[in-house]
């Protein structure tokens, strides 16, 4: 293949994703676009419209995920053309950041007009979509990678509709709120590429401006709920008290001693949310629900550390005199990313004369359930401090644009040459 005439990032990028910051902004520089909120709506409706402007064909499937479709090997290949696919999500974290997902798909979405640009005619063996999945943070409905999770089969259509918010709103409900509730029908894609930011500290720790995640670590992931009785935390006697919070306690404490004993780097546990009742400052609480992660990239780590869960989760429930049941249990398995994709990554870095570093996510990316479908691989740009899901979360504008000229190169190449070349 030629190479490509102009792989630097389109003028103007970083103007144009400083503008979709502003959907959804918050006082401290950071985003509030939670799955399906109208915030994440007005953010919905304002890449329909780049994508329609910039000549992509979009559609909305049954779960809220997002196409622009360019057929650039129609006119050589007809229909039955691969899709190549490139895109990440546009919601975002309560308190998150600009970049998390957002620079994902609006990069796509300028490389693949860029891409059509320098075809001019030359003959394509790959049409081009670039995605915005539904529902990847998980801060508003469980499990994450909801949208992505349904493309590839993993996860049923009616019972990712079914799930529901903390307040009891289905997806299918919110979704229809905002009116993203599509019935189209997407292509199945040959190949998928998502350009991200790192979310960790490796790639600024070794002063490296690019880097290919070589695989995913392992989640397991679990609703805990403590069911005890409320009474007034005066005169109540201690002896006497079904305190659900204390068990919860116990077991937060517990996972993070687990955590603590494993080797270096070995295992991270969390229980990043807790909803309490009644929540009053002097009722004994009788229901706690904890949100609890197991990750690692170790399957046999992540299975011990669960069993240890398993007895720990008793205990705390005997010491604080309540009941306990999980009401979600979500297990998803360490992987890698597909060696031809990652080897052309690098290939591609090289042209740009990036030599890039190889890399594990401990986070989650869309890219792992489309795995399941066909080659994948995560692509990332430094993140300042290691920052994610913050708004102090920050990478170097020219990093950014940088990873946009390297992500238009592997499209290039996939578009061109077809996805069964790698």
């Amino acid at each position: 293949m030629d190479r490509p005439t102009n792989s630097t990032c389109p003028e103007g990028f970083l103007d144009r994703l400083d503008a979709f910051s502003q959907i959804g902004t918050t006082d401290d520089g950071g985003v509030d676009r939670v799955e399906a909120s109208p915030a994440n709506g007005l953010a919905r409706r304002e890449l329909a419209r780049r994508m329609e402007a910039a000549g992509y064909r979009v559609l909305v499937d049954g779960i809220g995920n997002m196409f622009g479709l360019l057929e650039l090997a129609e006119q050589f290949a007809g229909q039955e053309a691969p899709w190549v696919f490139a895109g990440s999500h546009i919601d975002s974290q309560p308190k998150g950041g600009r970049l998390d997902g957002a620079y994902g798909v609006l990069a796509a979405l300028e490389a693949g007009q860029a891409l059509k640009e320098r075809l001019a005619g030359r003959p394509a063996k790959a049409n081009l979509a670039v995605v915005a999945w539904t529902g990847e943070e998980g801060a508003r409905f469980q499990p994450s990678l909801l949208g992505s999770s349904v493309h590839a089969g993993i996860l049923p259509l009616e019972q990712a509709l079914a799930r529901k918010d903390g307040n009891g709103v289905s997806v299918a409900d919110a979704l229809d709120a905002i009116g993203f509730r599509g019935r189209d029908q997407a292509p199945k894609p040959s190949a998928y590429v998502e350009l991200h930011v790192e979310c960790a500290p490796a790639l600024e720790n070794s002063n490296t401006r690019l880097g290919v995640f070589d695989r995913w670590w392992g989640a397991h992931k679990l609703e805990l709920l403590f069911t005890g009785a409320t009474a007034h935390t005066g005169p109540t006697p201690m002896a006497k008290r079904k305190d659900a919070l204390l068990a919860a306690a116990e077991v937060i404490t517990g996972l993070r001693r687990l955590a603590d004993a494993a080797p270096a780097g070995a295992l991270h546990t969390s229980v990043g949310r807790l909803e309490v009742l009644p929540n009053s400052p002097n009722v004994v609480p009788d229901s706690a629900k904890l949100f609890i992660e197991i990750r690692s990239v170790d399957a046999k780590v992540m299975a011990d550390t669960h069993a240890r869960l398993m007895e720990l989760i008793p205990y705390a429930a005997t010491l604080a005199r309540v009941a306990h049941r999980i009401v979600r249990d979500e297990y998803r398995a360490p992987g890698a990313f597909e060696i031809g994709l990652r080897t052309l990554a690098r290939e591609e870095a090289d042209h740009l004369g990036i030599l890039p570093m190889s890399l594990e996510t401990i986070a989650a990316h869309d890219a792992m359930p489309v795995a399941k479908l066909c080659p994948s691989v995560v692509i990332a740009v430094p993140s300042r401090d290691g920052l994610c899901h913050s708004p102090r979360e920050w990478t170097d504008p020219r990093d950014l644009e940088l990873g946009v000229a390297w992500l238009g190169g592997i499209l290039e190449r996939l578009v061109v040459d077809g996805p069964e070349s790698v």
